[in-house]
């Protein structure tokens, strides 16, 4: 049997059991390794199987005929039309969703095509209590088992939009009271010389290129991290983190 489409599945236990605990409707089928026995493959099982998830056991030979990459046993196969809109929200709902909060924090990721770095992004926007992260459509790595699986499960509790014309939808949160932040290592001004308060769309770019230009244009502000070594940027999911947690960290703190 020929291996399926990465972009079908979900692998990894956390990554699995996350898709299960938040959107079991999803999941065609979820096979898992008769070579594998734990408490916590119990517990998964006893999850699927309360929330009505198809439950197929099988020999890890025939579980690794179907599916690709390191799987720790368990595989959830999701219906074809998750993967071409993984959270099922369109750019008009998201800006219906976003326009009821007048503080929301999204990050936008402009041309981050490789999928081990999208995973990092989401997991670290789940950790920051980022419930949005937007995409392009047509340049980005696509919602794939390597993502779900760097996640960690993430890619269940972050909901992500691919938009059409990313400019376009950056002058639309501008119109909805967004302030649109950019990460650019030439930035004179810090991360922390600025006020993340309020609704703010954090944008970062690609590691090879940054933002793209009219990405860059519909900025209100452009930020750097400072950096005291001899490199000159980071990993775009360390700078999020970074950013992100520094935003946070403004945000919580109660005015005088």
């Amino acid at each position: 049997m020929s291996p399926i489409m990465s972009s079908k599945i979900t692998i990894g236990f956390h990554a699995v059991f996350e898709l299960v605990r938040k959107d079991p409707n999803s999941i065609e089928r979820l096979i898992v390794s008769l070579d594998k026995t734990s408490k916590r493959l119990s517990d998964l099982i006893n999850l699927a199987t309360n929330a009505n998830v198809l439950v197929l056991k099988v020999s890890r030979q025939e579980l690794e005929s179907q599916v690709q990459g390191v799987h720790q046993g368990v595989a959830a196969f999701t219906h074809s039309s998750l993967e071409a809109s993984p959270v099922g929200l369109s750019e008009h709902q998201l800006l219906h969703n976003v326009e009821q909060n007048k503080s929301e924090l999204l990050l936008v990721l402009d041309s981050v095509t490789d999928p081990h770095n999208l995973g990092a992004c989401l997991r670290t926007a789940d950790a920051a209590g980022v419930k949005y992260v937007v995409v392009p459509k047509n340049n980005s790595a696509p919602l794939n088992s390597t993502v779900r699986k760097v996640a960690s499960g993430a890619a269940a509790t972050v909901s992500v939009v691919a938009v059409t014309n990313l400019a376009r939808f950056l002058t639309q949160l501008k119109q909805k009271g967004f302030w649109i932040v950019g990460a650019d290592d030439k930035a004179p001004k810090s991360i922390f010389e600025h006020d993340f308060k309020g609704s703010v769309a954090l944008v970062l770019g690609s590691e090879s290129s940054g933002l793209r230009r009219l990405t860059k244009e519909k900025c209100d502000f452009l930020l750097s991290i400072p950096m005291a070594g001899e490199l000159s940027s980071l990993n775009v999911s360390v700078a999020a983190g970074v950013t992100l947690f520094e935003a946070v960290r403004q945000r919580s703190i109660e005015p005088h």
